[in-house]
Order: structure tokens, then sequence, then C-alpha cells
């Protein structure tokens, strides 16, 4: 069966790339955060502001609402509406757990990607499972 994927994860991910890859060679439909379909450039922080690591609690609230923000969020909820399935990848932070708990409340498949050493996280058992290799998560991808 072939799935519409979200890849949640870091820009800072190393494994993030090769995920994409492998998931549409083997015939999945991938959102890619780095690349949205709508040609915009991937949202960074930075884009909005250089100093944005010493944004006060106030700055950062306000610049939710910056446009670029705004767009990207734009881009990543439609795409989370359509997709089926989302792909944690770890090592990743808080906008990607954040997505992924949005994918397992609405009802919908969540796999953890750990292709490495991680700090054990008990609640990932909200998830559908967690796979250890690139093959496992294709295969678990391709049981439906």
């Amino acid at each position: 069966m072939r799935h519409k994927v979200y890849v949640a994860s870091s820009w800072r991910n190393g494994y993030y790339p090769e995920v994409v890859a492998k998931l549409r060679e083997a015939g999945h439909d991938v959102y890619d955060f780095r690349n949205p379909p709508s040609g915009d450039p991937g949202f960074k922080w930075s884009s909005v502001s250089e100093d944005y690591m010493v944004w006060t609690p106030e700055q950062y609230r306000d610049m939710l609402r910056h446009p670029k923000a705004e767009r990207q969020f734009h881009n990543d909820i439609v795409a989370m509406e359509a997709c089926d399935v989302c792909v944690l990848v770890l090592p990743c932070g808080r906008s990607a757990h954040t997505e992924a708990g949005w994918f397992a409340g609405k009802g919908k498949k969540v796999l953890a990607y750990i292709p490495e050493r991680q700090e054990p996280e008990l609640m990932y058992k909200l998830f559908s499972t967690v796979c250890c290799s690139i093959e496992e998560l294709i295969n678990e991808l391709n049981k439906d």
C-alpha cells in the first residue's frame, strides 16, 4: 500500500535526507519540510531574525505571527492533514515531537525511527511502533 508520509525531524538530523529518499524509492508519497511543494524554502527561525536565540518569550510569541512562520506553518499543517502516517526520525526536537503527538492524537499511525542510541522514552508507547533500521521502517509501512 502506498502511504502519504509526513517525516517529522530536525534540520540538524543527518538521517533525514536518506529517510525521505528511501521512503520515496519504496513508492510512498513523502512530505519534505525542507523542500515543501509550495516552492518556499524550508523554514528556519534564522530567516526571520538572526537573533532568534535571544528572543524574550514575548518576542517569540509575536514572531509566531511573522509571515514566514505563518506560511511554513500553513505548509506543514496542510501536509499533516493530508498524510496518513508520520515517521518521527530521531534525534529531533520539540516541533517534531509535537507533530508526532498531533498524529497520534488524531489516531494516525506514527512510526518512531531510532537509528542510533537515544535516551529511552516511555511515552513512545503511544506510537504504532519503534523501528531501528531503514529496512524495518519500510517493512512496517509496507505491511498495510
